[in-house]
């Protein structure tokens, strides 16, 4: 009885929080157009596929996408992917460095850095190169962990496991799984993610015998949400281009 009754406090819960993502991500999508804006350059560009490609090259030294291009088919990746991450880590700038001290174009955080060049053994000492073979890497070993996700949702499960740690989706499909829903469909993770923050205690209790995740609360599920709409957009705009 006890454990019914959490799965219809759970399923109140996740219906109220489909209903406010739904409406965030409406405004969102409303205030958005079929421009974007560079943040260093103040370059407006148009739905023209090239143009975007073009925009998004000029933001980068000939020799830095020369290297994305190449460490992207080293790894097995679509470079575009690597240039939409890029753009929504780090706008471009190689030395940026965020609050919690992720850095580089590809904003790789230092533990996770240092772990991977220990592994990997870096192709050159050169900050810049070491940064994207590693965070190219590093990306494709995250979608690797993803194989089982059907083809149409894989890239978005790698993207949020890039902005939220691997860890974090992992908990969201348990719970999506205790709820009976699909766990390797991304429509049903992105209204599960928020089912990780602490005022659910009551259903982490139920799911993992204590009252947090596996892995801890998760409350910045919005900024996942949004990191893999907005890198999904950009790869699907660079798509669209035939460069290579």
């Amino acid at each position: 009885m006890k454990v019914a009754l959490i799965k219809v406090v759970g399923w109140m819960m996740l219906v109220a929080m489909i209903v406010l993502i739904t409406a965030e991500s409406y405004v969102s999508k409303n205030k958005s157009s079929n421009f974007f804006k560079s943040t260093s350059n103040n370059i407006l560009v148009g739905s023209n596929p090239d143009a975007i490609y073009n925009a998004f090259a000029r933001e980068l030294t000939p020799s830095d996408l020369s290297k994305i291009k190449h460490y992207s088919k080293m790894y097995g990746i679509d470079f575009r992917i690597i240039l939409s991450i890029i753009k929504q880590e780090s706008r471009f700038d190689s030395s940026a460095i965020s609050a919690r001290g992720a850095t580089g174009l590809m904003q790789l955080m230092p533990l996770t850095h240092a772990e991977i060049s220990e592994k990997l053994n870096p192709d050159s000492s050169e900050i810049i190169s070491d940064n994207l073979q590693s965070g190219i890497y590093y990306f494709s070993k995250l979608y690797n962990l993803f194989s089982t996700v059907p083809q149409e949702d894989r890239l978005l499960f790698s993207l949020a496991a890039y902005n939220a740690g691997p860890s974090r989706i992992y908990d969201a499909q348990e719970i999506a799984a205790y709820m009976g829903e699909n766990p390797n469909k991304w429509s049903v993770i992105e209204n599960v993610l928020p089912l990780l923050s602490k005022r659910y205690y009551s259903l982490h209790q139920e799911i993992w015998d204590e009252p947090r995740p596996r892995n801890g609360y998760f409350g910045s599920w919005r900024q996942t949400i949004g990191y893999v709409q907005e890198v999904s957009k950009s790869y699907s705009e660079l798509s669209i281009s035939n460069k290579n």
